[in-house]
């Protein structure tokens, strides 16, 4: 069973990158050796930030901007077997252009 799912208000649902799995060298990095990416795509974008004054403040990041991170951002969850990442728009620190 595939499950939709639609982040609230300002959050996002993000899909880490995988990262190189050797180096320039040719040695492979264990899986325990590596620190999780920074960098990622959105999957699933709320419709925007709640304001004082009951309005919404739309997102500037959209479905399929690939972004980057902070280091321990967000919550990790688990959703029809896949790993994914919700954050806030404001853990967001930059989009990758290009």
């Amino acid at each position: 069973m595939t499950q939709t799912v639609r982040p609230l208000y300002d959050r996002l649902l993000v899909k880490r990158s995988e990262d190189e799995q050797t180096t320039p060298g040719g040695i492979v990095i264990p899986d325990a050796a590596k620190e999780k990416p920074i960098k990622g795509e959105i999957i699933a974008a709320g419709l925007g930030k709640p304001l004082d004054n009951g309005s919404l403040r739309p997102l500037s990041v959209k479905v399929g901007d690939k972004v980057l991170f902070g280091k321990y951002a967000g919550t990790e969850v688990k959703i029809d077997g896949n790993e994914y990442l919700v954050l806030r728009e404001e853990d967001v620190i930059a989009v990758l252009e290009g």
